[in-house]
């Protein structure tokens, strides 16, 4: 088990790397100057160097303040014999595993997500066993040099990284890969991003040229020098159309002994792929994102009013939908089926017929002293909500079961009888013990048609089974009806005191005290969110 010496902090200043000052394979780091790196960060940095795994963060490392508070993914190059111990590592930090979308798949590399609950920041490492390069809807390409690449790495004060002529070398072929090949330029792509001459330019301000010339020869001699040197070229904006596409295509064939695929497929791929994309995006709305390897979850929050709820789940969506596959549900309040839809207009028309009083809540149904009872109408609206929030919840489990997470808004729960739940059974204890309960057509327990609603009812929410995550918002009644002062104060407050008052200790629930700010029950529900998914 690791265990950790470096105490938790909001940000910890730590400087970068000087890679003007440094050897190619021996040298020594100088510090220039500190930028904010997040905790959990730097315990992982701390715990890779504690267990001696060897690695590097392979590319972009003229950016590596944004590794460093979170901003960038982490891109970690792994020696394959330590993949099982940094594995482990990672799930001892809290770390989940996650599946990438199948355009964004690739063998020898693996996606983790952890959460710094103190910069509330969400990690993301991208573990690369093998250098794969490419363009991103194929990345058809492996570089066989990750053990120099991995030797030639020295330690900083935070992360190890490769020696300046190496890295140069990898972004010159991943640039001329992805920028300069006919399909790229043709489609919009040719032109460097200015992270991108950035990178660049900043390596081509590092590195021995010699050096590089010898790494060629040495590691990649089926790429020579004047191929390599034109690789470069073609990477300037002034560079011509036929020149740059020659060159992209010479490295391609030379590289073609480590692709994944043919030169032929692999082109086909990512115009395909490209199409494709853009279809999703223009006809559906919809981005492939991550899903966590342990699979789907179902998340649900109760409370009572003005215990902020829904800004909460709102929230958490937001905050899980930058990476992951999320939906948002209302199951307090679902959204009618046409069967629904169907009954309430017929029980709609009785009343315009004067055949029962208007819909009511149980309270006034039941006080209702008229010559015909509106009580079978309400259980009947009743069975029919039921069935929609079962129909919610069917549509939650069907969306977690391949693999996506599913915020719900209100759950029907044993401790909660005034919302949601069962609540026919409910109606006829009280109305048989009720005087002014109607002479004609009143339910009655003992009735068949009575007994059937009550089942019918029953067997919806026994379907629905207990979230694998249960936050219940706690709020003092008397602060909520402060918060909800456009609402009745008597419901507001006697909806509220059933959450207050409800024993939730001999539940699965996580109680989350309501009365402190935004900020904080949100960061409290991120780390219970991340710690039980």
């Amino acid at each position: 088990m690791i265990t950790s010496a470096i105490t938790p902090a909001k940000y910890i200043t730590a400087p970068p790397p000087e890679r003007a000052e440094m050897s190619s394979l021996n040298g020594t780091v100088k510090v220039a100057q500190g930028f904010a790196t997040i905790p959990l960060v730097l315990k992982l940095c701390a715990f890779l160097a504690q267990e001696k795994i060897e690695y590097c963060h392979w590319k972009s490392n003229n950016a590596l303040d944004r590794s460093a508070n979170g901003k960038n993914d982490l891109d970690l190059l792994i020696n394959k014999a330590d993949m099982a111990r940094f594995s482990r590592l990672l799930f001892e930090l809290n770390f989940k595993q996650a599946i990438a979308p199948p355009d964004k798949q690739m063998t020898g590399v693996a996606d983790y997500f952890g959460y710094d609950v103190d910069a509330d920041v969400l990690v993301h490492v991208h573990a690369h066993y093998q250098l794969m390069l490419g363009h991103d809807m194929t990345k058809g390409f492996r570089l066989p040099i990750e053990k120099a690449y991995l030797e030639s790495a020295i330690s900083n004060d935070i992360f190890r990284i490769p020696a300046p002529e190496f890295e140069y070398i990898v972004l010159v072929i991943r640039m001329a890969l992805k920028h300069s090949t006919w399909d790229a330029i043709l489609g919009r792509e040719g032109a460097l991003k200015k992270s991108e001459v950035s990178e660049l330019n900043d390596l081509q301000s590092l590195i021995d040229p010699k050096r590089v010339e010898e790494i060629l020869q040495q590691h990649l001699p089926y790429i020579d020098s004047d191929l390599f040197a034109r690789c470069v070229e073609g990477l300037r904006p002034d560079c011509s159309f036929w020149k740059r596409v020659k060159s992209a295509h010479q490295l391609q064939i030379q590289l073609q002994t480590y692709a994944r695929y043919p030169l032929a497929i692999d082109t086909g791929l990512k115009l395909s792929r490209r199409v494709l994309i853009a279809l999703k995006r223009r006809l559906f709305h919809s981005t492939a994102k991550y899903q966590l390897q342990s699979g789907g979850a179902i998340i649900a929050l109760i409370g009572g009013d003005g215990a902020g709820k829904t800004t909460a789940i709102e929230a958490l969506n937001a905050w899980l939908a930058k990476n992951f596959e999320t939906t948002r549900l209302h199951l307090g309040r679902p959204k009618w089926s046409l069967t629904t839809q169907l009954v309430r207009i017929l029980l709609k028309s009785g009343q315009l017929l004067g055949l029962y009083p208007h819909e009511s809540s149980l309270d006034k149904t039941l006080e209702q002293n008229s010559p015909i009872s509106s009580g079978y109408p309400w259980m009947l609206r009743e069975v029919c909500t039921a069935r929609d929030r079962y129909l919610v919840y069917l549509k939650a489990q069907r969306f977690v079961a391949n693999g996506g997470i599913a915020i719900l808004d209100r759950f029907p729960h044993e401790r909660i009888t005034l919302m949601d739940g069962p609540r026919t059974a409910i109606f006829l204890n009280r109305a048989q013990q009720s005087v002014t309960s109607t002479r004609w057509l009143s339910p009655s327990p003992n009735s068949r048609f009575s007994k059937a609603l009550v089942q019918l009812e029953k067997n919806f929410y026994q379907h629905i089974v207990p979230p694998d995550v249960l936050a219940v918002l706690v709020l003092d009644p008397n602060v909520a009806v402060a918060r909800k002062v456009e609402e009745d104060p008597q419901q507001v407050h006697l909806r509220s005191s059933e959450v207050w008052k409800a024993d939730w200790q001999t539940t699965n629930a996580y109680v989350v005290d309501a009365s402190k700010s935004k900020e904080e029950v949100l960061v409290e529900l991120k780390s219970l969110l991340w710690s039980r998914i």
